[in-house]
C-alpha cells in the first residue's frame, strides 16, 4: 500500500471518530493526498476556510442549471447543493456533508498536481501550441488557477455525459495566440476560463445541453457562426466577478438553445 494511501486512511479515521479520539489522531503532521491536498475535518453549511475553498474548486462543475459555486471559502447553500449532486453522481450517501466518503472519491479523481484525472494542464495551455501561462491579461498564477477550475468543471461534464471522453481543442490563449486564431478581443480564452470541446462519442448538442448544468456561464455551439465544429464553454460570471443571471450567455440554436442572456 502506498504511503499516501495510509495517510488517507488515518485522516478518514480521524474524521469518523468523536471527541478525544480525534485529538489523538489528527495531532500527527498534516498528510497530503497524491501530492495535492488532504482535508482533515468534515465540512458542512456554516463552516469556512481554505479547506472549503479547495472543496468548492473541485465541485464547481456540480453547480446546477444556470448557477455557479463561488470560490469564497464559505460553505453555504449552493456549496451544499453541489456536494449533494457530486455525491449522487458517484453513488455516495447524499447528505450535503463533505466527509470521508466524499473526500475518498475526490482523492481518486485528482492527480498529484490537483488536476482531475481525465484532464491535464497541457490540454489547457496556449491554444497555439505554446507553453506557459503568460501573455494574457492576468498573472500566470491566476490564469493557471482559472484553468484548473475549468478542468474540474469539465470533469463533472464528462461524468454526466456517461464518462465519455471530451477533447479540448483550445484552452488558454495568449494575446498573440488569440489574435492569430481570430479570437474576440475579450475572449475568455485569454483568462484560462474557457475550453473548446469535441467528442468522439457524444454529439455537440449533447455537450452544449449538458454544459448548462455544470457551472458554465458561457456556452456557444452549433448554429452560431464559427462554432458548428465544436462547443465553447467558459466561466465569464466568475471572471467578471458578476454572478447575476444577465451575465450568463448561452447560444446553440441548432441544439434548441436560443442565443441570449439567462
Amino acid at each position: 500500500m502506498r504511503v499516501h494511501t495510509l495517510k488517507r486512511a488515518v485522516v478518514a479515521l480521524a474524521l469518523a471518530l468523536p471527541g478525544a479520539a480525534i485529538a489523538s489522531v489528527v495531532a500527527a503532521p498534516a498528510a497530503h493526498a497524491d501530492g495535492c491536498y488532504t482535508w482533515n475535518r468534515n465540512l458542512y453549511q456554516g463552516r469556512s476556510g481554505s479547506d472549503v475553498r479547495e472543496l468548492q474548486l473541485r465541485i464547481a462543475g456540480w453547480a446546477g442549471n444556470n448557477n455557479v459555486v463561488e470560490l469564497d471559502g464559505r460553505f453555504g447553500p449552493k456549496t451544499a447543493a453541489a456536494v449533494r449532486r457530486f455525491q449522487s453522481a458517484y453513488g455516495l450517501k447524499v447528505d450535503g456533508v463533505a466527509g470521508p466518503q466524499t473526500y475518498r472519491k475526490l482523492y481518486q479523481l485528482q492527480d498529484n498536481n490537483c488536476t482531475p484525472r481525465h484532464f491535464a494542464y497541457t490540454e489547457m495551455d496556449d491554444g497555439c501550441g505554446g507553453s506557459g501561462w503568460d501573455g494574457g491579461p492576468l498573472s500566470t498564477g491566476q490564469t493557471r488557477q482559472n484553468a484548473l477550475r475549468t478542468m474540474w468543471k469539465l470533469e463533472a461534464l464528462r461524468k454526466s455525459l456517461g464518462d465519455q471522453p471530451l477533447i479540448v481543442t483550445s484552452g488558454f490563449r495568449s494575446r498573440t495566440c488569440n489574435n492569430r486564431v481570430g479570437g474576440a478581443s475579450d475572449s475568455q480564452h485569454l483568462y484560462g476560463n474557457a475550453a473548446d470541446l469535441i467528442s468522439r462519442d457524444r454529439s455537440l448538442c449533447q455537450i452544449a445541453r449538458q454544459a448548462r448544468n455544470h457551472g458554465f456561464s458561457g456556452i456557444i455551439g452549433p448554429g452560431v457562426s464559427g462554432h458548428n465544429s465544436h462547443v465553447h464553454v467558459d466561466s465569464r460570471r466568475e471572471n467578471n466577478q458578476d454572478r447575476s443571471a444577465n451575465n450568463t450567455y448561452w447560444a446553440a440554436p441548432s441544439c434548441g438553445i436560443p442565443a441570449g442572456n439567462r
